[in-house]
């Protein structure tokens, strides 16, 4: 990915998010979330594998001194906040979940400060609140409605996103993103054995349909979004500052709705047309910020 600039990295990496949401409508009857989870690790892992025996790279993701940093970017990258998020949606609803994964950002510009020394600038504050004001209208227009307990629960888990992506930047330079999306693969699938069980007592069941829909699906979670989709994600994070980062990636719910409107799942309205302009107005200023930067 040496050919790709951070900045068009990032821009790749949402654009790949963006298509994550619809590919779980297809998934609805076909791939469960437990089995999503497992298997879409497991298939990414699998990848990697030649490419770790010629490289010589398998006992990388078991060093003393990175062990730690990789188990916890799978922790907390991939395994318990996708579980808990699952969980949630059984006593709120996806527009819900996806408006208060909005709250993120706030995380990250605190974060990002604490542990390490990254300070917003008033022009990063100004598109960071312009992309979540753009997209809560922008889910606005499809409903929004409270339940508490699935909300808190969303709102326990968005924190674990970045506590990941903060490992994933202290870990040393010369670590290959290839080696740290592998490791998210690897430990994710460890830590979500043990997780997917305990989905059993929540009521989700394991189950993936023999069918060409679930091997998409599946194929697309393996190779697009866990591999793909998380190595472009690494070049931009570990090249720039992590909430300017995340600012910009939160503006993927506009590519969204645009995807599923094409798709025939959802239809504009005035407040979503206005959501994404002060959406993509948001993102456009941050991104000029690290364009700036850079």
């Amino acid at each position: 990915m040496s050919f790709v600039s951070p900045l068009q990295a990032l821009w790749a990496s949402v654009f790949i998010t963006a298509v994550y949401p619809v590919a779980g409508k297809f998934a609805v009857g076909y791939v469960s979330a437990p089995a999503i989870l497992v298997l879409g690790t497991l298939g990414t892992v699998l990848l990697y594998l030649p490419w770790l025996f010629k490289n010589n790279l398998w006992g990388e993701l078991f060093r003393r001194d990175l062990i730690i940093k990789f188990a916890a970017v799978g922790l907390f990258g991939t395994a318990l906040p996708f579980l808990l998020i699952f969980i949630a949606l059984n006593y709120t609803t996806p527009a819900n979940s996806a408006i208060l994964n909005q709250t993120e950002v706030i995380y990250s510009l605190f974060l990002s400060a604490l542990f390490l020394k990254e300070y917003p600038s008033r022009r990063q504050l100004t598109g960071t609140a312009l992309v979540v004001c753009g997209v809560v209208m922008l889910l606005l227009g499809e409903g929004f409605s409270v339940k508490l307990k699935g909300d808190l629960i969303i709102l326990a888990t968005v924190w674990m996103f970045q506590l990941s992506h903060i490992a994933a930047k202290k870990l040393p330079r010369d670590t290959p993103d290839s080696l740290i999306v592998c490791a998210r693969a690897l430990f994710g699938f460890l830590w979500t054995l043990p997780l997917a069980a305990a989905m059993a007592f929540f009521g989700v069941s394991f189950y993936c349909k023999a069918s060409l829909r679930s091997a998409l699906i599946l194929l697309f979670i393996a190779v697009f979004n866990n591999l793909i989709g998380n190595i472009f994600w690494y070049k931009a994070i570990r090249n720039m500052p992590l909430a300017k980062a995340t600012a910009v990636m939160l503006a993927y719910p506009v590519f969204t709705y645009i995807i599923s409107v094409c798709a025939g799942f959802d239809k504009f309205s005035l407040m979503q047309i206005f959501g994404l302009a002060l959406a993509m107005g948001g993102a456009y200023m941050v991104t000029n910020t690290i364009r700036k930067e850079n």
